[in-house]
Parts: structure tokens; sequence; C-alpha cells
């Protein structure tokens, strides 16, 4: 099935001002003083290479809505265009930040690309946030303009910057499409040509923020040249081309979309938007839209392997899985029906707010030929690993703590599968620096290397295993217990469908492990007025798998897990509830 037959594009006509002149060019405005042999690195260009190549392909896609709309490279690229020049006549200047307030919509693509070649810093803002905080990082990243849908603009409701809001129409009335038509006009028909070029490749791209939890967020910076290694490593380990569909699942306020908003175009693919994680809508593309590729934190695979909708699928689909350690029985499953899991490991947030220490994944579990002889089972455990250094990655490190804070030589744990240390990185895939605060950069940048403040092995393949946050480790009775390997044994018993353990405070071994549980929807009758004996039963198979101090003592059956937007579990949350218990 080809791309375009999956939607029926005629009812849609993009706007007079969206269509491209006759005779378009797609050249830049010349540097003058650069080496012959060198370009800046801008993600931005992508767009300009696909729409010279493949002018007529279906570049985005956005069905599901009451007024659907379809653009191909052609048509994308002036509007890309047209909004670099809206936000030039709007007064944003070279460093300026814009905010962009909306879930997946082609506003917030647009912006990934015309923000860039506009020379501003694209400040992509998580939906799920309440006004006060919208209203700090707003005022904190000193953004000039605001991009919002107008489902999101009860969250900015004092804000006294320039707000453009998107009607999501792609239609003659819209004000967003009204903003869009302006830059075209005021760009004199100058086009591509008469947009400044970005000189320095390590200028800042991107302002994500972290999650304020304990204590005020902290903006990420991370710059063009970091955003274009990452964007070309992504499209190389999900193997995105030209022929591909990726389906938005994955919020691309997300830690920029992990790169993928520029990986996609720089391999020339089609996208589907949806707007937010529904299943059936996803499970409608996977099966009659051609949907090759998508992202997705491992509860978001649970939710699509477990609903109803599942199904063999007709044709293999890649799962680019990041987020959070995702369970061998999780990844047993996507194989099973189909779906090829790509696990990926990297430091894109894990609370409510996206954090973007890193742009997105930078290790692979990378399966090895070997493998395929092995039982699904153990084929799968072999998978759930966080892998090695992916591609435009440098070598990945797991090392002791250092003795002193301001110790400058990490050592190395050795490579036996036992000694637990820190995940450390350095290189392409990592931040610039936390914005307006140097102590915080210094601390993260200590001994030449990010700190992750991820808890791993290093195997004797030399593949890093994740254990734990350091935060999340539970210390009873003297021995440390990760909760992450706790869930991935909990998660093996065939009436739970997902669970997640933290720390409770006991009298006597100071923690214990707590777990809670959703269970699997053709279990819950059975145990819906025995949820004591399902804590034995739990405990039991625990007992079978874990050491003793790691057991959980208490269980707690719920209807569901706190999650952030991109279905990753909050555990703050959950620690809050333990608190009151």
């Amino acid at each position: 099935m080809s791309v375009a037959s999956a939607f029926d594009t005629s009812l849609f006509r993009p706007t007079p001002q969206s269509v491209p002149p006759p005779n378009v060019s797609y050249a830049q405005k010349p540097l003058h003083g650069v080496p012959v042999n060198y370009h800046p690195l801008n993600p931005f260009t992508f767009i300009l290479r696909a729409a010279l190549i493949y002018p007529d392909k279906l570049a985005l896609a956005h069905p599901d809505i009451h007024k659907p709309a379809f653009y191909s490279y052609s048509i994308w690229a002036q509007r890309i265009q047209n909004l670099a020049y809206a936000l030039i006549q709007a007064g944003i200047r070279p460093g300026d930040r814009v905010a962009v307030l909306t879930p997946n919509s082609p506003m917030i693509a647009d912006a990934h690309f015309g923000i860039l070649a506009a020379r501003a810093i694209i400040t992509p803002i998580n939906t799920r946030l309440n006004p006060s905080e919208v209203a700090y990082i707003l005022d904190h990243s000193g953004s000039k303009l605001i991009l919002v849908d107008q489902e999101c603009s009860h969250l900015i409701p004092n804000a006294k910057v320039t707000i453009v809001v998107c009607h999501n129409s792609g239609r003659i009335g819209d004000p967003y499409e009204e903003f869009l038509s302006a830059g075209r006009i005021f760009s004199a028909e100058m086009g591509w040509a008469g947009l400044d070029v970005e000189p320095n490749e390590d200028t800042p791209a991107v302002l994500c923020y972290t999650s304020g939890t304990t204590g005020r967020p902290k903006g990420v910076l991370t710059t063009l040249r970091g955003s274009y290694l990452a964007a070309v490593a992504n499209a190389f380990e999900a193997q995105i081309t030209r022929d591909s569909l990726y389906l938005w699942v994955l919020p691309m306020f997300h830690a920029a979309g992990w790169t993928f908003p520029w990986a996609n175009v720089f391999a020339c693919a089609a996208q589907i938007i949806i707007r937010q994680v529904s299943y059936p809508e996803i499970w409608k593309h996977f099966l009659a839209s051609g949907v090759t590729h998508y992202c997705g934190a491992p509860t978001v695979q649970i939710g699509i392997v477990n609903d109803p909708a599942a199904c063999p699928l007709p044709r293999p689909i890649s799962a680019i899985i990041a987020g959070s350690a995702p369970t061998a029985q999780v990844i047993g499953q996507l194989e099973q029906i189909g779906i090829k899991p790509v696990h990926v490991y990297g430091l894109t947030g894990r609370s409510l707010i996206p954090l973007r220490k890193t742009y997105g994944p930078f290790t692979r579990c990378y399966d090895q030929p070997s493998w395929t002889t092995l039982p699904l089972a153990e084929r799968a455990k072999l998978m759930a690993r966080q892998g090695q250094s992916f591609a435009i990655a440098q070598n990945v490190r797991v090392v002791y703590p250092p003795k002193h804070e301001n110790d400058q030589d990490l050592v190395d744990v050795p490579k036996d599968g036992k000694t637990v240390g820190e995940i450390v990185t350095r290189g392409n895939i990592v931040m610039k620096e936390y914005f307006r605060d140097a102590e915080a950069t210094r601390k993260a940048f200590r001994g030449g290397y990010f700190h992750s403040g991820d808890l791993a092995v290093m195997h004797p393949d030399g593949v890093l295993q994740i254990l734990d946050r350091s935060k999340d480790i539970i210390i009873s009775g003297g021995e440390n217990a990760s909760s992450l390997a706790i869930e991935l044994e909990l998660a093996s018993h065939p009436h739970v469908l997902e669970v997640s353990v933290v720390a409770r405070p006991h009298p006597k071994w100071g923690e214990r492990p707590m777990a809670f549980v959703i269970l699997r929807h053709e279990h819950i009758q059975k145990w819906a007025a025995n949820h004591a004996d399902f804590e034995v039963e739990l405990k039991r198979h625990a007992r079978s798998l874990l050491p003793g101090f790691a057991c959980p003592e208490w269980v707690q059956v719920v209807d569901e897990l706190p999650k952030t937007s991109t279905g990753k579990i909050l555990k703050t949350d959950l620690r809050k509830v333990v608190a009151k218990l």
C-alpha cells in the first residue's frame, strides 16, 4: 500500500499562501568567510532537501480531526518559510525563545523547522502542566512569542507576550493560518535566499524544562549541531527511509520528540499526526494506513499489545522503545504480533515536565545473530537491556561514584554484570548546558562527563543494563534492592498487566518494597473480591525469583498508575500515596 492511497486528500486544499511560487528555489543565502569544505549543521535544512527531491510526496497527514489536513513536502516547506518570516516580522531575533504549547499537530511540526529558520530557539511546553507551571517556564525562558493550540489557551491566561492561536484547521480564517499568510506577504517573495543563515552550529536550538518536583524546573539547552547529528542517528538506527510512514504517538513537545521531527524529514519519510495516545486510533493506522514506525514508552507498548483490537499485523512495524526499561514480557508480546522492538535508552525525562539532558536516545540494544535460535523469553530478556552507544554517540561508561565532588578521574566498574555504577557519557548527544544555571551545569559535568543518575551494571559483552535511578533504590536491612529489577520479575506473573515498585518505611528494616499492580483485564474478576489472596499469590511468585529483602512487603491492586504525557510512571506520585499510609 502506498502512503498516499491510505488517505483521501481530495477534500483538502491548502491556503493559497501555502503554495510555493513557480520555479521555487531552495538555495539559501550564501555564507561568506567559511572554508569551502565546511557548512554549519542545522536540522532545519532537512526540509529543503526533502522538498527539492520529493516535492509532491506526502509529508504530513493529520486525518483524525474534524477537518483533516494533508501536506506535501513542497507545500510544507513553503509553510515553514512563511512561519520563519512571520516570526521575524513579529520581532523575533536570533537567540530569542519562541514557546510552543500544543499537543501533536501540524503547528508543532512546523515550529521545529520554522523557528530554527528564523534563528530562534524553540521552547516546547508540556500541555499537562498547570497555568502557574507554564507561567514560570515562560518567565524563566524569556519567551517572546507563544504558538498555542486553542485547546491549551486556558493555560496562559495572563501571558504578556504575543500569542498566536491555532484552531488546527489548516484553512483560511484560522488565526495561525493568517499569521503564516502575513509572513508570506512580508517575505516579498525573497524566499529562502532572503533568510539569514545561522553561521554557528553550536548555537542553541531547543530549550526544554526539567521536572519541578524537587524545586524549580531547569531549562536544558541543546544545539543545532547536536540536534542534526542526533536526528541522523535516529533515522539510521530506526531504519527510517523514504518509504517509511511514521505514526506520532510520542508527543512532539517531549524532548523535541526525541529529535524524530527532524529524523523523519532527513529520511524523507511521511508522518501521521494523532493528537494524543488513543489505542483505537493507533490500531486503526496500524491496520489500514501502512504505518512502519512509531516511538513509545513501555507503558504505551503495554496498552498497544493489550488493546482489544490487538492482532498479528499484516506487515512488520518497528517500535522505538525508550523512556524507561521495558520488561522482557512486553518485548516478547510485541514480537509475537509482528512489532519489532528497537530498544534504546536516553535521558529525555522521567517526570511531568519534559527533560532533555541528552537528545533522546544515545544507546541501543543491538540484537545479535546468535540470538535468533534462542527461545523467545530468553531473547526478550537480552533485548530488555539498554545496550551500547549508538551512531554519532561516544562510548557510554558505567563508573564508580567519585569519592569527592571535584574528582576528575572516573573509574569504570568491571564488566561482570554485577558491580553497580553510574551511567556517564559525553559527546555529540549531550546537552550544551542548563539555561541560566552555571552551578547546576558544573555539577552535571563533573569529571568531564555528564552524570545520568542512573545505576547500572556492565555485562561481559559490553552491554549495559540499568538497575535503577539512584533515588529509586530501596535500602532494606542494609541491602540495596533495585525497584526496576523487582518490577521486571513481578511483571512475569501472568495476571500482572503493569507494576511499579517504590520504597515504604518499615520499623525493622528501614524500607521495604511496596508494589502497585494493575491486573490483566481477563483476570480482574477473579481477584475482584480477593485482593488479599492475590497479594499472597504475587508474594509467592516473587519469593521464587527474588532474594527475601527484594520481595514486596505490600501489594496494592489499582485501576491505574499515575503517568506522564509519554506514558512513564510517576513514582513521585506513588511515594506521596505511600507517605499517607
